[in-house]
């Protein structure tokens, strides 16, 4: 690339970084008007340990500390993008689907000379929108190909790996909680789980057989979060979700009745798979208004629409935010409706849990099949 050329690009890429966006929020400022990008909540850029998705197919053990860059002055959410978090040697990085492949990000910023998130959580926690927006301004609606993956070759790393918060819904459908036979919640029941449940499109559950027998599935809307979100009202509950996701609160039955609480049920490593796209909220008309299902093996088991939902995603931000503070990259599963084996009509012993070997496909309308097997 001449640099003539290079040069055009870069302040093609300012200028249109500088139109698209808000000035930061100044909870979102540091004391000098900026805040430090590219390392997200954990303060470095090393990981250790077993990570998001431990086990076969997971995410890598530890990555490489982030280069050093000046933070950007805005913050703002990325719009108009179906985006995917990768796993790269030694680490992670973005990926953008286009109609003739993915956009390796990292490849385009070095290529480009550009600025860019080095990951989904970059992006989400350090309102990297902007320059994520120039840079594939930049790189054109048909990229070089050395710019673009294989969808079918690509590593997936869970959609984020590092939030604050992994906040849970459950029984949000009313056939769900009656085949449970569950009174119907008057208010939202929340629980949690922590980043060693995080799992990847692709990855693999290892099943906990040592405490438990009765695995199952719950395909769910999950809804990730680009702004700082704080007492919102359900009007302007949706402004600050960047995008929505297929994910699945798998679960050991056995281990979540073994007490009143559901934590020990639902936070083994590996159980909250969640991908493979983020698409960007702008890029979905009603989020209360898609089809979900699940099939195991090939066979379907779940079929309905997220507009059965008891609480809406409104309602469910404005009522969470009453409660905590919201951050960027924190993410928010809904709830999942009738037709898991838990709801099954016969002896529990009698079921047919969820074993190693199966194969779970999931899917929200728009969003992409969810893909994870058993070991």
């Amino acid at each position: 690339m001449t640099g003539d050329r290079r040069d055009f690009l870069k302040a093609t890429a300012a200028g249109l970084a500088s139109a698209s966006v808000a000035i930061l929020p100044a909870a979102a400022q540091g004391q000098d008007g900026t805040r430090q990008a590219g390392q997200g909540r954990s303060g470095h850029g090393m990981e250790t340990g077993t990570g998001p998705g431990a086990g076969p197919g997971a995410a890598p053990k530890a990555f490489a500390a982030p280069k050093a860059f000046a933070a950007p002055k805005t913050f703002a959410m990325p719009r108009g993008l179906t985006l995917l978090n990768l796993r790269r040697a030694g680490g992670y990085g973005l990926g953008v689907k286009l109609p003739g492949g993915v956009l390796d990000v990292t490849a385009a910023a070095e290529a480009l000379g550009l600025a860019a998130p080095l990951d989904m959580d970059d992006l989400l926690q350090n309102g990297r929108g902007a320059e994520l927006t120039a840079l594939v301004a930049a790189a054109g609606a048909q990229p070089r190909a050395e710019l673009l993956l294989d969808e079918g070759t690509i590593a997936y790393a869970p959609l984020v790996t590092r939030p604050e918060k992994i906040i849970m819904m459950g029984f949000n459908y009313r056939h769900h909680a009656e085949e449970t036979g569950t009174p119907i919640p008057k208010d939202p029941p929340l629980f949690n789980k922590y980043n060693n449940a995080l799992n990847h499109h692709g990855g693999t559950i290892r099943l906990p057989t040592k405490a438990a027998r009765e695995f199952d599935y719950e395909t769910e809307l999950v809804m990730v979060f680009g702004r700082e979100c704080r007492d919102v009202s359900e009007a302007d509950a949706l402004d600050y979700v960047a995008g929505y996701a297929t994910g699945n609160d798998f679960s050991a039955r056995d281990l979540q009745t073994l007490t009143s609480q559901f934590m020990i049920g639902k936070t083994s490593d590996g159980f909250a798979p969640l991908g493979p796209y983020l698409v960007t909220s702008d890029l979905v008309k009603d989020p209360n208004n898609l089809r979900l299902e699940t099939r195991v093996n090939g066979v379907q088991r779940q079929d309905w629409n997220t507009n059965d939902m008891i609480f809406n995603c409104r309602q469910l931000i404005s009522f969470a935010s009453k409660i905590m503070t919201l951050k960027p990259g924190d993410v928010f599963y809904t709830g999942t409706p009738q037709g898991v084996i838990f709801g099954e009509k016969i002896p529990r012993a009698e079921r047919q849990w969820l074993k190693a070997g199966d194969q779970i496909a999931c899917s929200l309308e728009g969003l992409g099949e969810l893909r994870f097997s058993l070991t």
